[in-house]
This record gives C-alpha cells, sequence and structure tokens, in this order.
C-alpha cells in the first residue's frame, strides 16, 4: 500500500528505462521514477515527457531521479524539489553501463539539436 505522500518505498522500478519509449521504439535523455508505484518515465527534457505523462494519467505526484549517483525527488503537486527522501526498494539507478541519453543503439546523432 502507498503511503500518503505518494511514496511506496517497497515498490521496486518496472524496468532499466522509459516504459513507453521502450515499448515505441523511442529513447530518452534522463530517467524518472515514480515514487508510488515503481514507473520509469523519461524527463521533461526528453522528446516524449513520459514521467510527466505519467503522473498527470495516475496522480502520482512524487518522482525520483533514476540516474546513476542522483537521489532527489520532485513533487508535481507542490514543485518542491528535495535533495533526498527516503530509500526506494532497489535499483536506485539505470544500469550504469547505460549510456546517458539512451538507450543504446537508438539515440540520434543529432539529439542535443532535437533537445535544444
Amino acid at each position: 500500500m502507498s503511503s500518503p505522500n505518494g511514496i511506496d518505498p517497497s515498490v521496486p522500478p518496472s524496468g532499466p528505462g522509459c516504459a513507453e519509449c521502450e515499448a515505441a521504439g523511442g529513447w530518452w535523455f534522463h530517467l524518472r521514477r515514480c515514487a508510488q508505484c515503481g514507473h520509469i518515465g523519461c524527463c521533461d527534457d526528453s522528446p516524449a515527457k513520459h514521467a510527466t505523462a505519467h503522473t498527470r494519467a495516475t496522480g502520482h505526484p512524487v518522482i525520483r531521479s533514476f540516474e546513476p549517483g542522483e537521489s532527489w525527488f520532485f513533487n508535481y503537486e507542490t514543485s518542491d524539489t528535495y535533495a533526498s527522501g527516503p530509500r526506494l526498494a532497489p535499483p536506485e539507478s539505470h544500469p550504469a553501463d547505460q549510456p546517458t541519453p539512451g538507450p543504446a543503439g537508438r539515440v540520434p546523432e543529432d539529439w542535443m539539436e532535437r533537445l535544444g
């Protein structure tokens, strides 16, 4: 059961990459993890912005970075960023050998211009 603040530390992430981008053959810049259900979505700098779309569709308000070495949380309801929060079920980030942007083999050569 999720906690009232939109965080369920027991739920593992949905996978190593953005669930929707993986299904559609897309790519992402950075990854975000829903702190309530574990859904992995791409950040708002990514072409598809799936993390925000997930929050809007589900009402799950809190995300955590799913990037190696980052542990910050963001609350969409309050627009607050927190430097840290509760430890979530592992893994805490995508695999360290997965490139950013990712995934390997699907990032266009002109990705910086596309995000620009």
